[in-house]
């Protein structure tokens, strides 16, 4: 089923319900900017990714690398091939690439975060703006009803 979405207008709505909306839209923002921060953490990830990918190169073949095995666990390795790189694709498979493919990959990455970053900041400006508007209207119809209890 899917639901008509109405248009109210904020003026009509008396103070306890243009508080329940303006709830409403803070759960929205707090979440819209909690998803902000992880999406800036993936593409952070992503352009450390490309940095490794950019060390692993003919010149350090043979020298002795520290391998991560956690985040916090190293264990000394020797960089073997280094035209190929075993590259994390999601939901715990790997693909192995040649170095241009898993620099691709990443860059992809970075740029598909990029643009929905871009959207979802625009989305939270236009929250924020509805939020502003709407706390406006909260505290006008909060001030005529003490000047009309006075």
């Amino acid at each position: 089923m899917s639901q008509g979405s109405q248009t109210v207008n904020v003026n009509d709505l008396d103070v306890a319900q243009l508080a329940d909306v303006r709830k409403q839209l803070e759960e929205e923002l707090n979440h819209l900017t909690n998803s902000f921060a992880q999406l800036r953490q993936a593409q952070a990830k992503f352009k450390a990714c490309i940095e490794n990918v950019r060390e692993v190169k003919p010149e350090n073949a043979d020298k002795t690398i520290l391998v991560p095995l956690t985040n916090s666990l190293y264990v000394p390795g020797k960089l073997s091939d280094s035209e190929h790189v075993i590259v994390d694709v999601g939901t715990g498979y790997y693909v192995e690439k040649t170095r241009p493919q898993a620099f691709k990959h990443y860059s992809d990455k970075v740029e598909y975060i990029r643009t929905n970053l871009e959207t979802l900041e625009d989305t939270i400006s236009k929250k924020r703006d509805n939020m502003a508007y709407l706390t406006n209207i909260l505290q006008q119809k909060i001030q005529a009803q003490a000047q009309s209890k006075s």
